[in-house]
């Protein structure tokens, strides 16, 4: 768990105020069946494959895959600067994930991406611990970190987590 307890109550905040303006049937399949946000953590370890959801120009809706990592209670991916959603996401940077666990979790956030890429405008201070923490999941010489790879934080703005079973994800 990389949060701090002030990054923990800002996504408790926001799990609760997306489910309490959420509408009454989602709110009915989720009673009961959720995850706070310390657990949430504790579950989003790792590599998670996120479906990601951008807009063409045209204004039609586009999903593919992405390789999420869950970081100081956000979302964080990458992906080549030379992909369509890429494109997407520098002139829309609205965006949608999920990321689901067969019918054990579901984790859907929407919100706005922001470039970590220094060189591409994004905060110089967060990039030296993403770019340990990716080399370290992928390996130093995976990827030409600095021409190839664009990495995006989804700051949310609605997310809601469907978890059934907490016992079964192993987060009491």
């Amino acid at each position: 768990m990389r949060e701090t307890p002030e990054e923990l109550a800002a996504l408790q905040a926001l799990l609760d105020a997306s489910l309490s303006r959420s509408s009454a049937h989602l709110r009915s399949i989720t009673a009961g069946r959720t995850l706070a946000a310390e657990q949430l953590t504790r579950v989003l370890t790792g590599v998670c494959t996120l479906a990601l959801s951008t807009v063409t120009a045209g204004g039609e809706p586009r999903i593919s895959g992405v390789d999420g990592h869950f970081l100081h209670g956000t979302w964080c991916f990458g992906t080549a600067r030379s992909a369509a959603k890429a494109r997407h996401l520098a002139a829309r940077p609205a965006a949608s994930v999920a990321h689901m666990r067969g019918e054990d979790l579901g984790v859907f956030t929407h919100g706005t991406v922001e470039t970590l890429n220094p060189e591409d405008g994004g905060p110089a201070a967060d990039w030296p611990d993403l770019l340990a923490y990716v080399k370290g999941v992928y390996g130093d010489d995976a990827f030409d970190w600095d021409g190839d790879v664009v990495f995006y934080r989804l700051h949310p703005h609605w997310m809601t987590v469907y978890a059934p079973d907490a016992a079964r994800l192993a987060v009491e």
